[in-house]
């Protein structure tokens, strides 16, 4: 089954893919279609729908952040445009100046940044005294031919980390998570005119950097997400706040997943989780929807995935964790490398891992630890890949791949 990969963790959101028979062994010079150097810096996934694949960079030396467009065939530039020009915004080290991964309908691109303001704050919610540049989020829609639809400016954000908020589809709107270090909040706007449909506050003024999902529960569509210290589901077409849970600390960056039964989170700063959460709840369920939580294994960037019966995890520090997803029992833990910030993605019941260091451990997930293979760029890699077509999409710090057979 080919299919499309359209926004953040693919599809769905959450990492999966229903392709099969992808590549397994790579190098830098076997099995790779192409690679295209990419100008600037940025974290941000690519996305590819039919024979595009876009993404987004900053040329901070340039005040610029683009939007590209690449033919997914060979590689080629088909058009890049300046979304906006600001002044470079203050970044955590392991953060960049485009880190939010942009989406698509098949219509439009919708691409995030932070239009910085340029003035210097005292950052709230570190510790110490320390000035960085606040911004605004700026929100713009593209076609395919490159024409500017729209572009919006949401509102405020605070953070001594910098930005990153992927743009989530759903029905007729684009929705952007804005957990910052002021009222935080998300908002919904019109797909076709960028006007604002609905905005709802958050539970506290606490910086994260979650990208939500959206599942059909039950007699209710949630969407649920991580951050503002809380777990809470809200409905995506009015922003009213189904159930929240309080907790289990400040900060998250990990995406969620679901299984059909439960969903599961791990973070974040200060203290680590990992929470197994019955979603069918309502008000605040703090106390009765945990069905089972752990210190084990928690990650704080890299998102978790599901294969199966398997719930896998693998921490900053490049250490991977393997639970049964039902009752949490680890399974095995492996180091896989020395660091990663990469969220994994799974393909016919394979996972694939990327470390900082540009290797990938191929896992096969079960009761016991089964690689199927190791591979290496030897470039640096920051970014969460995609898969469409029978092809591996890996962003690099220096260029993007396309892993696979040529077309």
């Amino acid at each position: 089954m080919a299919e499309n990969w359209p926004g953040w963790r693919g599809p769905s959101g959450d990492g999966i893919s229903a392709e099969k028979n992808l590549p397994t062994r790579w190098s830098k010079t076997e099995n790779i279609a192409w690679r295209k150097p990419i100008a600037g810096e940025g974290h941000s996934s690519p996305i590819v729908w039919g024979n595009r694949v876009f993404l987004t960079t900053s040329l901070t030396e340039k005040n610029e952040r683009r939007l590209l467009c690449l033919s997914r065939l060979d590689g080629r530039t088909v058009w890049e445009r300046v979304v906006l020009k600001s002044a470079p915004e203050t970044i955590h080290r392991l953060n960049s100046r485009a880190s939010g991964t942009p989406a698509t309908d098949g219509k439009y691109v919708y691409a995030t940044f932070l239009l910085a303001k340029g003035e210097m704050v005292i950052a709230p919610n570190v510790g110490a005294e320390r000035m960085i540049t606040p911004g605004r989020i700026m929100v713009a829609a593209y076609d395919f031919a490159g024409n500017e639809k729209w572009k919006t400016d949401v509102g405020d954000f605070v953070s001594a980390h910098g930005f990153n908020s992927c743009p989530v589809l759903f029905e007729d709107v684009v929705i952007i998570n804005g957990d910052h270090d002021g009222d935080a909040y998300i908002v919904a706007l019109d797909r076709k005119t960028g006007k604002e449909r609905w905005r709802t506050p958050r539970e506290n003024k606490t910086r994260s950097y979650v990208t939500p999902i959206i599942r059909k529960i039950g007699d209710r569509t949630q969407m649920i997400l991580s951050g503002s210290i809380s777990v809470a589901s809200y409905d995506p077409r009015t922003g009213k706040r189904h159930w929240i849970l309080d907790g289990p600390t400040e900060q998250f960056v990990a995406s969620m997943v679901y299984n059909g039964e439960h969903v599961f989170v791990t973070g974040g700063y200060p203290e680590r989780h990992i929470l197994a959460i019955d979603p069918k709840g309502t008000g605040n369920v703090t106390k009765t929807h945990v069905v089972w939580r752990t210190n084990r294994g928690a990650a704080y960037v890299p998102s978790p995935i599901l294969s199966g019966d398997y719930l896998l995890v693998v921490g900053d520090n490049g250490i991977a964790n393997c639970f049964d997803a039902k009752s949490g029992e680890s399974l095995w833990q492996e180091r896989l490398g020395r660091g990663q910030s990469a969220s994994p993605v799974v393909a016919d019941g394979i996972v694939y891992f990327f470390s900082n260091r540009g290797e990938a451990t191929v896992v096969r997930p079960g009761d016991k630890f089964e690689v199927v293979a190791r591979n290496s760029l030897d470039e640096p890699i920051s970014s969460s890949p995609a898969i469409s077509q029978g092809q591996i999409f890996v962003r690099t710090h220096e260029a993007l791949y396309c892993i696979g057979k040529g077309r």
